[in-house]
């Protein structure tokens, strides 16, 4: 397949669709633990804390390609990264598959982490390539692809943990992103780069766009408040759900991924609005959405209710924020957007991470009420954050 003009081709949905599977597929890779954490704390015969680390690993190894491999999509043809990166994701999965002990399960999730960011080279890339009018619903439709894999691997994870063992969710993933290499390679677009800047000189302009555009550093800063938040909630819920209060078996808990994939029904409509100028309201809701979550999930060990709508509320709002932060910085320089989302995306996974680390130890020290109160502490500040005037971004 020839190099082609990003503008030369207008995105057709099959094509779009097929984005945001893969995107959904290879971000998932990330969260099949989640709902595992406890039955992985028994067989590896550690605690609930140490057992957590292989969340916090996979959205570590995650920030580090944010920030070391993403600039590469301004430099690299975007597809050869793009499959390249699917494959290692496939041989980490492949690795976690076979694990015999946490050592090797972090070294698995990490480099399936590290490699995941093949997703933040696909959504610029996809930007590029869709006309400015419909960059916010391409956008929307991708990210929803994201969230519904981070939201339905829990499910994927604890049904097929209930069918077979751990290990299947590793083993079938790995297969699913090999699979997805060689359709990426067949139909996705080739692209040639614009950037010719060297590698470090690359990774110095993602700090320098930290520095220079302060609505690039405010839009990230809170993007890794509401990713903080979001983590701070599911990585602990496992805990809780397998605890008195609910009782619940691995695969149920992994049903409550379903719950909060509704969150990306938000996504493509979020995109929409803030194409057709409104993108102030979707984020002034969302965060006002994300405080009020916090204040039924506060109930959710008295009330099954109180978690079901807690979880809606939260998805939807986190979606709704981050694709508003998404359509705003990407205006910003368009020969750049690789950089931009790495700057972006670094500091959002930042925030998952720290979320999953404070929210398991708010969940060892506090318990639920802990975790609750932490998270909402973060949306507040979120909150107050947004509401302060933006700064213009630099001439």
């Amino acid at each position: 397949m020839s190099l082609e003009s990003p503008r030369s081709n207008v995105l057709p949905q099959s094509r779009v669709l097929l984005l945001a599977t893969a995107t959904g597929l290879i971000v998932a890779s990330n969260y099949y633990a989640q709902p595992l954490l406890q039955m992985l704390a028994g067989v590896f015969n550690v605690s609930a804390g140490q057992a957590g680390w292989v969340v916090t690993v996979a959205q570590l190894a995650y920030a580090t390609g944010l920030l070391l491999i993403v600039p590469l999509g301004d430099r690299l043809e975007r597809r050869g990264l793009i499959v390249g990166l699917f494959v290692l994701a496939a041989v980490g999965l492949a690795i976690s598959a076979t694990a015999t002990g946490l050592p090797q399960l972090l070294i698995g999730t990490a480099l399936s982490g590290l490699s995941a960011v093949a997703a933040q080279v696909i959504i610029p890339h996809a930007a590029t390539l869709a006309a400015p009018e419909q960059r916010g619903r391409v956008v929307g439709t991708i990210m929803a692809g994201l969230l519904l894999g981070i939201l339905l691997a829990r499910t994927a994870s604890g049904v097929l943990a209930g069918i077979g063992s751990w290990h299947t969710i590793y083993s079938v993933a790995c297969v699913a992103l090999l699979l997805l290499a060689l359709a990426l390679y067949k139909l996705l677009p080739a692209h040639q780069p614009t950037a010719t800047l060297s590698y470090p000189r690359l990774i110095g302009s993602v700090l320098a766009l930290l520095r220079d555009e302060p609505v690039l550093r405010r839009r990230s800063l809170l993007g890794a408040l509401l990713f903080a938040g979001f983590s701070v909630f599911w990585t602990p819920l496992a805990f809780l759900l397998s605890g008195p209060a609910y009782g619940y078996s691995i695969a149920t808990i992994g049903l409550f991924g379903l719950v909060g994939a509704a969150g990306a029904l938000a996504a493509s409509r979020a995109g929409r609005l803030s194409d057709h100028g409104h993108g102030r309201w979707v984020a002034g809701g969302g965060l006002a959405m994300l405080l009020l979550s916090w204040l039924l999930l506060a109930f959710a060990p008295m009330s099954l209710t109180a978690l079901v709508l807690g979880v809606l509320l939260l998805d939807v709002a986190v979606q709704a924020v981050h694709i508003n932060n998404q359509s705003v910085i990407y205006q910003l320089d368009e020969g750049a957007r690789s950089r931009i989302t790495s700057a972006y995306m670094t500091c959002y996974f930042v925030g998952g991470a720290s979320g999953s680390a404070l929210g398991t130890a708010a969940w060892t020290h506090y318990g639920w009420n802990g975790v609750c109160v932490l998270g909402a502490v973060l949306a507040l500040v979120g909150l107050v954050m947004f509401f302060v005037p933006e700064q213009k971004p630099r001439a």
